[in-house]
């Protein structure tokens, strides 16, 4: 049903949209929901296209790895794919985005009751929750990152919960992993402060509880589903501001199981309690910080309920001056002659080569020194010391990086800035350096001075969160079979270990993108701990 005259469109009435905008991608060909369909989309994101050119992708004719079918269609990128997509589901321009967030938040419109929702026209409970093809376990939720992730899991989520005391309602966007047909486990932040949702754990353990009612709600309208990421102050009710959006109230309805509130036009309820004395692990899971959130201790939810549309849709969220002849020709005779000064003539251990930056910089200014993992730190600085100097004119930004990091990607050398290094112990400043050639001259007297950044690793770290190469490669020529626009990759393109990662991880995620999830969630479930807090570390092998 269209509510576009009614004030907002649902998400159906958003598919349309983009798809008369050319927004929309339908793959009517059969995708394997936990090996295929996150890869296939992420090419879009790491295959050289321009953010312009990024579309949502829909799949109507899905099958997990063991090929059972599911009637379910899953879209991706739905709501941010790009820029574009985002301002249709805002309904105004990419340039008033910020304009529509301050208004509504300023003006928050209380949301209205119905009955008779949408999104319990088919409802779920009892034997229809248990066993294989039932409950969560008939949902085709894609695994997010196939090759590391251990479970199918929720990503485009609205998490409600409510306080226990003042009845105020949260609405997050919480990961949530499947576990068995009628169990998952929900990760809601503790960061000091906490999510708003963890919070509201918290006040129900406080007061002796054993359980809390929670509805997790896939496909609302847009201007529902933009709450969930939006941090919003705490105690804010989220559906008001919402409706701030909007520009009117939106519907809700009563929860058919757990006493809360959803949105009435959402495609899919998930109601439950979660567990307030037991915790589990969940993950590993590639989460949006970019690498793998390793195996943790989180909420269990025992399902109690799911209601949906007759035609429900799943929304899942991907849980990133040209050189010229003359630099092409000087960079051809530097770089050999800069990676033979610091290997050959200064002896320094670990060095694989020199890359000096082309794009705007031209060469002199920005100098890149890629160097084995492991290299001690005094030979990371001699090699610092030594390409800086080499060349007078050269090396006035130099930056010590691992043979993981693309040096002519100017993002993944941002990434190991922002990652590996710590500027208070790893950036130097050296005083008494030459203009050298540039707009700035030395004939005046002005000096320049240079700066030394280690971004190399400094310890193990999770793996990068991106499906492993194997499954990148198998969505790739499913991509080229489709005929889809042409890729043009650049690393890193798949997820590779960085050196925190267990073999025991390996084989969860072998499970998971096969189709055997609820393998992982037995195993989980006999780890099942009262002893512990949210977020416990949990390393299996390790762990007593």
């Amino acid at each position: 049903m269209s509510h576009k005259n009614d004030g907002y469109p649902d998400l159906h009435d958003h598919l349309e949209s983009l798809k008369a905008r050319g927004l929309l991608q339908v793959i009517d060909k059969a995708i394997d929901k936990d090996a295929e369909l996150h890869p296939l989309v992420r090419w879009q994101f790491v295959g050289g296209m321009d953010e312009s050119e990024r579309k949502a992708f829909i799949f109507t004719n899905i099958v997990n790895a063991q090929g059972r079918r599911y009637d379910i269609p899953v879209v991706v990128g739905a709501l941010a794919a790009n820029r574009e997509i985002y301002s249709v589901g805002m309904g105004c321009s990419v340039e008033q985005i910020q304009a529509r967030w301050d208004h509504a938040i300023n003006h928050p419109i209380k949301p209205v009751m119905v009955d008779k929702p949408e999104c319990q026209e088919v409802i779920l409970e009892g034997a229809d929750l248990l066993g294989e093809g039932k409950g969560l376990d008939m949902l085709p939720i894609p695994i997010s990152t196939p090759g590391f992730d251990s479970a199918p899991t929720l990503t485009a989520t609205n998490v409600i919960t409510k306080h226990p005391q003042t009845g105020v309602q949260n609405m997050g966007t919480y990961r949530a992993a499947l576990k068995a047909s009628d169990r998952m486990v929900v990760r809601m932040a503790t960061r000091v402060g906490g999510a708003g949702g963890y919070l509201h754990y918290q006040a129900w353990k406080a007061l002796g509880h054993k359980t809390m009612p929670c509805a997790v709600v896939l496909g609302c309208p847009p201007s529902v589903a933009f709450m969930g990421p939006q941090k919003m102050p705490i105690g804010v009710d989220e559906l008001e501001v919402a409706g701030g959006l909007a520009g009117v109230a939106i519907r809700i309805a009563k929860a058919h199981s757990v006493p809360l509130t959803v949105p009435a036009e959402s495609e899919i309820v998930i109601e439950g309690e979660i567990d307030l004395e037991f915790l589990e692990p969940e993950a590993p899971f590639g989460e949006s910080h970019g690498h793998v959130a390793l195996e943790e201790f989180n909420l269990p939810m025992k399902i109690t309920a799911i209601t949906h549309r007759f035609k429900p849709v799943i929304p899942s969220y991907l849980s990133q001056v040209a050189p010229s002849e003359s630099s092409v020709i000087k960079r051809v005779a530097y770089e050999p002659l800069f990676t033979a000064h610091l290997k050959n003539a200064l002896g320094i251990k670990g060095v694989k080569k020199v890359s000096l930056h082309e794009p705007l910089t031209g060469l002199l200014r920005v100098t890149i020194i890629t160097l084995e993992r492991d290299v001690p730190k005094t030979e990371v600085w001699r090699a610092l010391y030594g390409a800086a100097f080499f060349k007078g004119d050269c090396g006035k930004i130099c930056i010590a990086v691992n043979d993981d990091i693309d040096p002519d990607n100017a993002d993944a050398i941002l990434w190991a800035m922002a990652y590996r290094m710590n500027p208070k112990e790893d950036v130097q400043t050296l005083d008494h350096r030459g203009q050298g050639h540039g707009p700035k001259r030395e004939n005046d007297g002005e000096e320049d001075s240079t700066l030394l950044m280690d971004a190399t690793m400094k310890s193990a770290m999770p793996p990068l969160a991106l499906p492993t190469r194997e499954y990148m490669e198998r969505s790739k020529a499913i991509w080229q079979e489709l005929g889809l626009p042409k890729l043009r990759p650049q690393a890193p393109w798949f997820g590779y270990s960085l050196g925190d990662w267990l073999p025991q991880w390996d084989e969860a995620a072998k499970k998971a993108a096969t189709g055997r999830y609820l393998e992982n969630g037995l195993v989980s479930l006999k780890q099942q701990r009262n002893d512990v807090k949210a977020e416990s570390k949990f390393r299996p092998g390790e762990d007593a």
